[in-house]
């Protein structure tokens, strides 16, 4: 059965960006709410841009060791579709929201995919590890571990995708969504459009397939 690939552009800092986005015909737009992040956008600001945005578009708030108080006042303020969560959250955490959840793990090379199990989430979203920073990294992982993740669930590969590696990553892992930010940059918080239009255009161009999970007897 065919399935249409999820692309979210991730580190949208203003409605331009978002708007190409859109136009290139992305799925999901991705706001970070972490400040210590060069793609920090202010919850007033990402609200300003989202009543820009069509109904079809997902608005997925990124959020680092974020307070759930915060998250629900954000999810709130601008209107979101999605919340995506970096942090030690448990499974017993991710309940209680009013909007899709995307959890984060960040691979090293010796991630347990194990721990994936016990989580239900509408999507894990799969990232190079990185001590320096949370996301926008630039560097892949070994995307056989992704591979192996699809088993707990919906898998939203990112870390280090370019136009470049992108239908080889999709072929590979044949993830339910890609997800990228660096990866289609001129500067932190400013997309080169360009790469923005082929990221998307290629990532969507790879068949995926995928089986049906039988229904209960």
């Amino acid at each position: 059965m065919q399935q249409d690939l999820f692309v979210k552009i991730c580190g949208i800092t203003n409605l331009e960006d978002a708007m190409h986005a859109v136009r290139c015909k992305a799925d999901a737009v991705g706001f970070v709410f972490y400040e210590p992040s060069d793609r920090y956008i202010s919850p007033k600001v990402a609200a300003q841009i989202v009543t820009q945005l069509p109904d079809h578009v997902s608005k997925v708030g990124v959020f680092v060791h974020a307070e759930p108080k915060y998250i629900h006042e954000v999810v709130s303020k601008v209107n979101l579709s999605a919340v995506q969560l970096t942090g030690n959250e448990g499974a017993d955490d991710l309940v209680g929201f009013e909007t899709s959840v995307i959890k984060v793990f960040r691979i090293k090379p010796d991630f347990d995919v194990e721990v994936m199990r016990n989580y239900i989430v509408d999507a894990f979203l799969l990232d190079t590890h990185s001590e320096a920073k949370f996301g926008g990294t630039g560097r892949t992982f070994d995307w056989n571990i992704a591979v192996r993740a699809k088993e707990y669930g919906r898998i939203i590969l990112s870390g280090g995708l370019t136009p470049q590696n992108i239908e080889a990553a999709v072929r590979f892992v044949q993830p339910y969504g890609v997800d990228v930010s660096s990866g289609v940059e001129i500067e932190p918080g400013k997309k080169d459009h360009q790469k923005v239009r082929d990221f998307v255009a290629r990532a969507k161009n790879i068949p995926l397939s995928y089986s049906e999970v039988e229904p209960d007897e």
